[in-house]
């Protein structure tokens, strides 16, 4: 996917991965800011945390 990103000085290529992990059994997700967020304790429950996390980071771009 070649695009740009607010923080970007050119266009470059993005790749998409898959961003949750599971850890001494419990499921994990990293972000672009490179921090693992979690613990959750099912797949439903990290996916309403991944929505919620990007509310709170789209919030917090529009802000500035």
């Amino acid at each position: 996917m070649l695009g740009m990103r607010a923080q970007d000085n050119a266009p470059a290529t993005h790749f998409r991965s898959d961003r949750v992990c599971r850890v001494n059994g419990e499921l994990y997700f990293s972000t672009r800011e490179n921090t693992l967020e979690g613990p959750f304790e099912s797949a439903e429950q990290i996916e309403k945390e991944i929505q919620a996390y990007i509310a709170r980071m789209q919030g917090l771009d529009s802000s500035r």
